[in-house]
């Protein structure tokens, strides 16, 4: 057989093998350009690539495949296959997710995630396959802040009424009830509209979101609260991944924890120079004394130790922990 026949067969094999490719559905709440998707479609490229265009993956960004909520449901169900998650959503399904968000739990990315990639993070991944869900990765989401439309927030009574969009995370809601404000649970994808035509005063979510989303379009002042981490689970259906061979589902973990390592880097570069970004913008950002939010917010432990005692208090030593290393 002399090269062009070898070319020839070889174009032939390839456009079989892509015929025959595996096509997963990845589905994310994100704008474009976020790090869950830039993430996610790392994700795709490197499924693609480690299993010699075996698997493929199309990824669904800002809601496109269905919201946060819908997409749980689609993944227990196997009718999509991966998910850049929100914490906050995937709690109601596996309430012991929601324990990240503890208030002032965690200072920084870096002590979040070294809990995260330990045996705390491993008894919550366990948690959620129980659901039918399998953590191939704690993917960040930032650690959150608190805008609106009306005031710089310093201290907690300047929440007293304030109506607060939260997530659907109980976690969250407490929180916020603690603080003396309103917390409205919505979606993510019908938050700008409802800031724009004042049915909330106001939202916290990390930096990045706020930035890629537009929201500080629509909100004047934001107050580093830091009242709450938030992890990006990045999950895959347990019923497709069962499927797979021991090969592929090892594919599946490597392309996320490369693709996780990415998100990870980018959420601490962009957290640091959003700031300057914001108040370029003309966005009005004050620093506040976290003592009175904590001290204000110790009820929200209470609440949920009295839930998952062992739990809560594995979090908080390995919280103390990682904030010594």
């Amino acid at each position: 057989m002399n090269i062009r026949h070898l070319m020839v067969a070889a174009a032939i094999a390839l456009c079989a093998s892509q015929a025959n490719a595996q096509t997963f559905q990845l589905s994310h709440n994100a704008a474009a350009g976020n790090p869950k998707d830039i993430a996610s479609l790392k994700f795709a490229e490197l499924v693609e690539q480690k299993s010699g265009g075996r698997m493929k993956v199309n990824v669904g960004g800002a809601a496109q495949f269905g919201d946060d909520a819908e997409t749980i449901t689609n993944i227990r169900l196997g009718t999509i296959a991966f998910s850049a998650n929100s914490q906050g959503t995937t709690s109601a399904v596996v309430p012991e997710i929601a324990l990240l968000g503890l208030p002032f739990l965690f200072q920084d990315l870096k002590q979040a995630e070294t809990v995260m990639d330990g045996p705390v993070g491993d008894k919550i991944a366990a948690a959620a396959e129980a659901q039918g869900l399998v953590v191939l990765g704690w993917w960040n989401n930032g650690i959150r802040e608190t805008s609106n439309s009306k005031k710089p927030i310093t201290a907690p009574g300047d929440l007293a009424g304030m109506k607060i969009r939260t997530p659907p995370d109980p976690m969250t809601v407490d929180i916020f009830e603690a603080l003396g404000a309103s917390p409205t649970p919505m979606a993510f994808s019908e938050l700008y509209i409802a800031l724009q035509q004042g049915v909330v005063d106001g939202q916290e979510n990390p930096l990045i979101n706020i930035y890629s989303s537009k929201l500080h379009e629509v909100q004047p002042f934001i107050s580093m609260t830091n009242h709450k981490y938030e992890a990006t689970p990045f999950l895959a259906s347990k019923m497709i991944f069962d499927t797979l061979s021991p090969e592929d589902q090892q594919i599946l973990r490597d392309a996320a924890k490369e693709a996780g390592d990415l998100n990870r880097q980018m959420v601490r570069d962009q957290s640091d120079e959003l700031l300057g970004t914001l108040k370029d913008a003309g966005i009005k950002i004050n620093d506040v004394d976290p003592a009175p939010f904590v001290e204000a917010t110790q009820p929200v432990y209470d609440k949920w130790r009295a839930q998952y005692p062992q739990l809560v208090d594995e979090l908080v030593a390995a919280a103390k922990e990682a904030a010594t290393k």
